[in-house]
């Protein structure tokens, strides 16, 4: 059966990344945490009916089951991680489309202001002075990216010299723009994206926000999910920093190093292609695909980018967990 952390003042038993005790490492007044005969496998270890969970020669033999102290366990009803996230050791979460819905904000704010250059500097090329496509073209150029970066994509992509005075002109519409409708409408954090969020912490994984936007601390406030992360990296720090856009994995690479897990044993999860390639080019263990538009192919643009999985939904990554 699944099984639920509990912290317990005092207890002398160690706790493994899989969030097992040892039945050797308890005091004798503890209780055997032994998975019983009609358990399922442990979500974290590889414990099932009848095992204990991560013994000690267990994860010293892996490798990758470090003990922490002072923490035992209890049944309960719960979600569970699916085996793609099991042996995860932390998680940097993408913010616009995958933790907030405000990918659709900055999609709008784009087409207005990108359309507006379009019509008053039309590309000679009557084929590229089609109005800025929401989806596709939000997709392939701006999103995931730095408004710069994602201003001079987008300008060479129909023809037309992205030169500085011109993206900043672009950028600053867009900018403005975005955090109007910000202001009025606000925007809501994915119920998926905050399930798995806290189920990843009752496990004791240690979660990051990434975002090349500087909105991206007033987007998760104002969404009620800035304390479900224990770092924040955004596009203020990223300029602070001198961090390259994606998809270079700059971003990706602070916020593991933040958390104190190397990327071999941290998850990315994306909803942009410059975020799963950055991700891939990054080494992260595993690149989780987030494709919100369903789209006839994003799903295969997204693996073909780099993602290991893609899913439409977060709580995809969950399964259901059950009483004993």
């Amino acid at each position: 059966m699944p099984l639920e952390h509990q912290r317990a003042a005092g207890a002398g038993g160690e706790r493994h990344a899989c969030g097992a005790v040892s039945e050797a490492d308890l005091p004798a007044k503890e209780t055997s945490l032994d998975a019983g005969p009609d358990e399922d496998e442990c979500p974290r270890c590889d414990a099932g009916p009848g095992k204990a969970h991560a013994v000690v020669a267990t994860w010293r033999d892996r490798g990758d089951c470090p003990p922490t102290r002072g923490v035992i366990m209890t049944a309960g009803p719960r979600d569970v991680l699916t085996p793609a996230l099991r042996g995860i050791s932390a998680v940097v979460f993408d913010t616009d489309g995958v933790i907030t819905d405000s990918a659709r904000v900055h999609a709008a704010a784009w087409k207005t202001a990108f359309d507006a250059l379009l019509a008053e500097h039309p590309p000679e090329d009557p084929a590229q002075r089609r109005p800025f496509d929401t989806g596709d073209d939000y997709l392939r150029y701006v999103d995931g990216r730095s408004r710069f970066d994602g201003a001079a994509a987008f300008l060479a992509s129909r023809g037309l010299a992205p030169t500085a005075a011109t993206v900043r002109a672009v950028a600053a519409h867009k900018e403005l723009l975005f955090t109007e409708r910000l202001r009025e409408h606000g925007v809501d954090a994915y119920p998926g994206t905050v399930r798995l969020a806290r189920v990843l912490r009752d496990f004791g994984l240690p979660l990051a926000a990434a975002s090349a936007s500087r909105h991206a601390g007033e987007l998760l406030a104002g969404a009620g999910a800035r304390d479900l992360f224990d770092v924040l990296v955004d596009g203020g720090e990223a300029a602070r920093l001198g961090l390259a856009g994606k998809p270079q994995p700059d971003l990706f690479l602070e916020a593991a190093r933040r958390l104190g897990v190397p990327p071999a044993r941290s998850a990315v999860v994306e909803d942009a292609l410059a975020g799963v390639e950055a991700g891939r080019r990054g080494g992260f263990a595993l690149v989780v695909g987030v494709d919100r538009t369903a789209g006839p192919d994003t799903r295969q643009r997204l693996l073909r980018y780099g993602a290991d999985i893609v899913v439409t939904d977060l709580g995809e990554l969950l399964e259901e967990g059950v009483r004993r």
